[in-house]
């Protein structure tokens, strides 16, 4: 390994991330891994590429020097970027897997047990079958989560850096809300997310920011398409911002006119399940207790918005095609694994469907702490409400049944968390067709479960 003081963290946190990673592989009996998964072999030796799609791997032997095998023009990553040593690049027309294990035979390491990663989207299955019928003196054992059983647990110095994802993230959104106007269009709302992430100093994030008006916000993972916002509408947001392929991610909603009584009870649900989340997450509690607790606050009898997804997931080293670490962790019913100091969770008690035709959300990146958790955010929860284009707030009555007559709750001025408040901001009193701010949802008990690890299959959404 070549010490040097470059790389995203200091030379002692990779020796550390690789020191245990061969204790994994004697648990194991494993001479040597194969790591192919992009983020896996950013969290081992900070190289970096958007040429991923190309083959490239690292292998780390249980005793001699890891080395790399990568296309020759990303090479120049490895000089670049890490402390690795060694490499045997293949050209473009060369043999990415024959270069493989050409490489095995040359580091003594062809007649050995070779871990690799089974599940890694990007050692697909005709390199695998390639390598099966190649690597014939050894065996080849299916090692997926070798590497993410380091990875789930943050450490200090990686908080950091998901502190600065986070200044980028919050940057974004507050200009998503400036954007975000009757006329305006969902990429120029983009636009805004964008450029202000990058200025706060956030890199290109694994996934753009999820910008949609109106109807379109029911469309799953859609994102802007040109279309104009209309009166009386809403913009959904989801802004992930990323530092050193880092991420953390939020969800809000921006509403125009007024809100009316099911936004505003729908507000109320996905704070009130916020904040007990907040109040539950702890070590030692396990993944179902903390999705039973969400699913059951956002859980209604009048059909009013759904959650229709996990209630949270991992989250933290991310490539495109998505920002999370769910394939790891996801917060989803009868996980009997328990949390632990270090975790970090994208929570996302959104709702799907409001009033039959809406999708909003509210949501927060925590980490677990030693007797609790911490959001990495300052921005107020509540739904950002903004007048018409006329620039007049709307409060007068409005055609349509009781339910979703307007509510008179002043329009909430985009911004951050007062600093002497842990908790949510108490909601605005209501006038005219007013609502019961006092009736919140109970807070659900806490139940128990149980079950085992997900495959990267399920990684997104």
């Amino acid at each position: 390994m070549r010490q040097r003081d470059d790389m995203t963290f200091p030379f002692e946190e990779y020796v550390r991330r690789i020191t245990e990673l061969r204790r994994q592989m004697e648990i194991r009996r494993l001479d040597a891994v194969i790591i192919s998964d992009p983020e896996n072999l950013m969290y081992l030796t900070d190289y970096q590429t958007t040429g991923y799609s190309f083959f490239q791997a690292l292998v780390v032997p249980m005793e001699s020097e890891p080395f790399m095998v990568t296309r020759y023009l990303e090479e120049s990553n490895i000089h670049a970027r890490t402390w690795v040593e060694i490499t045997r690049p293949y050209p473009d027309t060369g043999d990415a897997i024959q270069m493989l294990v050409e490489a095995l035979r040359e580091f003594g390491l062809s007649k050995k047990d070779i871990g690799y990663e089974r599940n890694s989207y990007f050692f697909p299955a005709y390199h695998q079958d390639a390598i099966h019928t190649t690597f014939s003196d050894g065996r080849l054992l299916d090692c997926f989560g070798i590497v993410e059983h380091g990875r789930v647990c943050k450490s200090p110095v990686e908080i950091e850096v998901m502190r600065k994802a986070a200044a980028a993230t919050e940057a974004g959104m507050l200009a998503g809300y400036d954007a975000a106007t009757v006329g305006a269009t969902e990429n120029e709302i983009g636009a805004a997310i964008c450029a202000a992430m990058f200025k706060a100093g956030g890199e290109p994030p694994a996934v753009l920011p999820y910008v949609t008006a109106g109807p379109r916000s029911m469309i799953g993972h859609a994102t802007w398409e040109g279309r104009s916002v209309e009166e009386n509408e809403h913009v959904f947001l989801e802004v992930g911002g990323c530092y050193r392929r880092y991420h953390t991610a939020m969800m809000r909603t921006v509403v125009f006119g007024e809100l009316n009584k099911r936004q505003y009870q729908a507000q109320e649900r996905m704070k009130l399940a916020l904040r007990e989340v907040k109040k539950a997450i702890r070590p030692g509690i396990t993944v179902s207790d903390v999705d039973n607790l969400v699913r059951n606050i956002l859980k209604t009898t009048d059909d009013n918005g759904k959650l229709v997804t996990r209630s949270g997931y991992s989250i933290g080293i991310a490539f495109p095609p998505s920002w999370d670490e769910g394939y790891i962790l996801s917060l989803m019913q009868g996980d009997s694994r328990i949390l632990l100091p270090g975790m970090t969770f994208h929570i996302i008690p959104w709702l799907w469907a409001v009033g039959g035709s809406q999708t909003m959300g509210i949501s927060d990146t925590l980490m677990v702490t030693e007797d609790g958790c911490e959001s990495f955010f300052t921005l107020d929860e509540d739904f950002v409400v903004k007048p018409g284009s006329d620039g007049k707030r709307r409060t007068g009555t409005v055609t349509g049944s009781p339910e979703d007559k307007p509510t008179d709750k002043p329009a909430h001025k985009p911004g951050r968390k007062p600093a002497a408040k842990t908790g949510s901001p108490e909601p605005a009193s209501t006038t005219g067709d007013s609502v019961d701010t006092t009736a919140e949802p109970a807070a659900a008990s806490i139940a128990k479960p149980a079950t085992e690890l997900q495959t990267k299959a399920g990684k997104g959404a």
